[in-house]
């Protein structure tokens, strides 16, 4: 926002020197007809001439300015794109520590409950770095049927009036980012 502000004062003043610039420059030719025709002396055409020769200088200065912050921008955009995942995937490194010493037990164990116990626990510590970077599950299941949040790729008989509209199995969990729904529930609908 602070960017887009100081973006703002930039064109502003850019604006500003170009009306100047163009003032003094009409004011330029109209001393000029008038020194041409003898009204004015030569000491009002110069001091016109360092005018705008300021004005010329200080327009100058403003567009390489302006271009200089444009550039750097453009830059810190460039450099935020390509970086921009790395705090999500540094994030995610533990959890693949995790799976790789679950694999390595998998392969030794004889206890398979201790083995599906640690698994579960990889599956929670990655549910909650999920939640922690805004990511949660769409609770679907006894839910009535929201097109918004769900997709329905079936539909079967209600065995009661309640049931209806109301999605009663779950084939692939949804997620919502921020309240903005990645991907959709595919549910199962009583009709």
């Amino acid at each position: 926002m602070d960017k887009k502000k100081k973006e703002k004062n930039f064109e502003d003043e850019l604006q500003t020197a170009d009306n100047l610039a163009e003032d003094a420059t009409k004011e330029q030719n109209i001393k000029e007809k008038e020194a041409e025709s003898g009204e004015e002396d030569s000491e009002n055409t110069d001091n016109v001439s360092e005018e705008l020769a300021k004005l010329n200088d200080s327009y100058l200065r403003l567009m390489a300015e302006y271009d200089n912050y444009r550039k750097r921008t453009i830059k810190e955009k460039a450099e935020l794109i390509k970086t921009g995942s790395e705090k999500a995937l540094v994030g995610l490194l533990p959890v693949i520590d995790d799976f790789e010493r679950a694999i390595k037990t998998v392969e030794t164990a004889t206890d398979l409950s201790a083995v599906k116990e640690g698994i579960l626990l990889i599956y929670s510590k990655f549910m909650n770095y999920l939640q922690q970077n805004g990511v949660k599950a769409i609770e679907s299941l006894g839910q009535i049927f929201d097109p918004e949040m769900n997709e329905a790729v079936a539909t079967i008989p209600a065995t009661d009036e309640e049931q209806k509209g109301k999605i009663i199995d779950s084939i692939q969990t949804g997620y919502t980012l921020y309240d903005k729904v990645i991907r959709h529930a595919k549910v199962v609908v009583a009709n």
